[in-house]
């Protein structure tokens, strides 16, 4: 098939569910109040709690969410088959991220902006909460750990993208001033963030850096995660408007370009999917489809990682409660644009069947490199741009998207043990200096202590990502059916697609338990068996409390 009409059936059925299906969500479903006062006006503090712009917000909610995984999960994912990933993106972004995001938005929301962990004690209970916690915390600690490995593997394979990558964050501390102090108003910020942006893409190729093979002991790729987990600690400590609002909007307009000069290649060139539509002949060792399409593509169709931004960010900067629409949804939305891009460019930018069989060989091949070297041949051949200036720019867009996300997810890390500090009455670690050190150290320990010099420990537990990701976003949508069910409103737009997940997540765990033993990998079999457990005692919990809710033992007002 051509890629054209997949493209223009996936592109049009994520219109119609922003435009029709979100509208009904909000309206009649999370009742979203233009005049309720969001906890970004109440708390306003100038540095986490601060009232934004919906377009920007949208960009750090957008960007923060995105990272690689949007890229890396369905390029894998193409091994089964283009087809079953294509329909898992559009309709997972529909039905599930979209309604996932714009409810964590919400719920924390309308509960002062606490984070879903935190809101579970309130809504469900204090054992939920602690299990909660549990998860979120190795969920944090895998999306940090392993997106360092991925942003230095990155760096040293593609060193034509040090100056724009590293330049990226000067235009931001730029923007981030301009829109602050508004001395410029906003679209002229954001003309003359892009230009900056695609200048320094243009100066990369001409200009490439790379760090020395060894320093210290160190790789090259290890030295490049030392340097992101500084800047990364550094970052999370700034007031958002600092670095982080402006890094994550001028990303996610510089995607979008991406994604429009991608689309119209596709549509000049007109690519013919090479893949296989079903891949009757999967390598040797692929695991089944089901359940393992619906974790290897998380971010892109539904991913617990967005729950935590969602409530751990994003909503300590809403300034209407209305926004939670734009801001998640369409969030949500152009994070599935993201993944149709990728499973177009691992699925057609390759010459023949052979040159793609010769990609796909095992699972868990493709990825990032994949969409760079596949999507370069579509830029190519749709508007003549330069291979290796396409291969720069796809590769930036990977490497921003990532380092937001690490951006965030330091934050988010910080955020757990300041509020584990809450809970245990720690005073010291309530302040976001020793709390940062907390996640750095937490997430160094992992890359060095479990992976050695080459700091790559967060591959370690990485297999178990996506079961515990998607066990995470099943959770999240437990809190908010519980939050519509106290309300008196309809559950089922959550209740049908944390069942699906859980049944998913809950057979992925259980698979990949089998596969741990035969293998005797005793650590990542018992860190399954702890993920579990939790994912069945906080189901048991959230359930006992539907059971009494649907009894009328009790309403929220």
């Amino acid at each position: 098939m051509n890629a054209i009409f997949v493209l223009i059936a996936g592109i049009g059925a994520m219109a119609l569910g922003y435009f029709v299906y979100s509208k009904f969500i909000a309206e009649k479903i999370y009742r979203l109040d233009p005049n309720f006062r969001t906890p970004a006006h109440e708390f306003e503090d100038g540095v986490d709690f601060v009232p934004t712009n919906k377009y920007v917000l949208w960009g750090h909610h957008f960007t923060s969410v995105a990272g690689a995984a949007p890229i890396i999960g369905p390029a894998i994912a193409v091994i089964w088959g283009w087809v079953p990933a294509f329909l898992w993106v559009i309709f997972g972004t529909i039905f599930f991220a979209g309604v996932h995001d714009a409810g964590a938005i919400w719920a924390s929301n309308r509960n002062k902006a606490k984070s879903i962990g935190a809101l579970t004690g309130d809504i469900v209970g204090k054992r939920a909460r602690s299990l909660f916690m549990i998860v979120i915390f190795l969920v944090l600690l895998m999306v940090n750990a392993v997106f360092a490995v991925v942003i230095a593997g990155l760096l040293v394979d593609f060193n034509s993208a040090v100056i724009p990558v590293w330049g990226a964050i000067l235009v931001a501390l730029i923007i981030g001033q301009l829109i602050y102090r508004k001395l410029v108003g906003l679209l002229a910020v954001s003309i003359i963030g892009v230009i900056a942006l695609y200048s320094l893409i243009g100066l990369g190729p001409i200009f490439p850096l790379a760090l020395p093979e060894t320093f210290l002991g160190l790789s090259d790729r290890a030295q490049w995660i030392v340097i992101l987990f500084g800047y990364a600690a550094i970052a999370s400590l700034l007031p958002v408007w600092v670095l982080l609002q402006p890094r994550d909007y001028i990303n996610g307009i510089q995607l979008f370009i991406g994604l429009i000069l991608l689309y119209a290649a596709v549509l000049i060139a007109g690519p013919e999917m090479i893949a296989p539509a079903f891949n009757t002949d999967v390598p040797e060792g692929t695991p089944s489809m089901i359940p393992l399409l619906f974790v290897t593509i998380a971010c892109g169709a539904i991913s617990g990682f967005h729950g935590l931004v969602a409530g751990g960010t994003t909503s300590k900067q809403l300034d209407k409660e209305t926004d939670a629409r734009f801001v998640g949804y369409f969030g949500a939305i152009g994070e599935g644009s993201l993944s149709l891009a990728a499973i177009i460019a691992a699925a057609a930018g390759f010459a023949t069947l052979a040159d793609w069989q010769a990609v796909y060989h095992s699972f868990g091949q493709g990825g990032v490199n994949a969409f760079v070297a596949g999507g370069a041949n579509i830029l190519s051949n749709g508007i003549g741009l330069n291979v290796d200036l396409a291969q720069t720019l796809l590769t930036v867009m990977a490497v921003l998207f990532a380092g937001t996300t690490m951006d965030t997810g330091l934050r988010l890390q910080r955020y757990i043990f300041q509020e584990w500090g809450q809970i245990y009455n720690l005073k010291w670690m309530q302040k976001a200096a020793p709390a940062t050190l907390l996640a750095v150290g937490a997430c160094l320990l992992l890359a060095f202590g479990a992976g050695g010099a080459d700091g790559s420990g967060g591959l370690i537990i990485w297999p178990l990502f996506g079961t515990t990701n998607q066990l995470l976003a099943g959770l999240t949508l437990l809190v908010i059916t519980v939050m519509l069910v106290r309300l008196g409103r309809p559950m089922y737009v959550t209740l049908i697609p944390l069942l699906f997940l859980l049944t998913m997540t809950v057979a992925a765990l259980i698979m990949q338990l089998k596969t741990f033993y035969a293998q005797e990998n005793w650590f990542l079999f018992g860190l399954d068996i702890v993920v579990l457990i939790a994912a069945i005692l906080i189901a048991l919990e959230c359930a006992s409390v539907l059971n009494h809710l649907r009894k009328g033992d009790e309403k929220l007002e």
